[in-house]
């Protein structure tokens, strides 16, 4: 059984591409580099719907990262492992964000 380990953050709509680019090119591939046992992935998802015209409209992210067990996710973040991981560089993008993540057991996968 996997757990999905989910968090939102927000950011403008000058600062979002710069969001993304920062997730793509060092969250990422860092949290990937620490090999750590039970980590499956992280997608990254972006809600650009309902956004209107305004400069101040904020854009949601959100990741939605894949762990074997507790005890993976445990292993990446520490014992307080609901406390959420924003590096410096994504915060710099940031507008506000969830200080903690929300972890649910994955019960049914797609279908293929």
């Amino acid at each position: 059984m996997a757990i999905k380990r989910i968090w939102h953050g927000w950011t403008t709509r000058e600062n979002a591409d710069g969001y993304e680019a920062v997730v793509r090119g060092e969250v990422i591939p860092a949290i990937e580099a620490l090999g750590i046992e039970g980590y499956r992935g992280l997608e990254l998802l972006r809600n650009t719907q309902n956004t209107g015209d305004d400069e101040h409209t904020e854009i949601e992210f959100a990741t939605i990262m894949t762990f074997d067990s507790l005890d993976s996710i445990i292993d990446f973040q520490g014992e307080d492992y609901t406390r959420a991981h924003v590096p410096d560089a994504a915060q710099r993008y940031l507008k506000r964000w969830n200080s903690h993540a929300a972890h649910y057991e994955l019960l049914k996968e797609p279908e293929e």
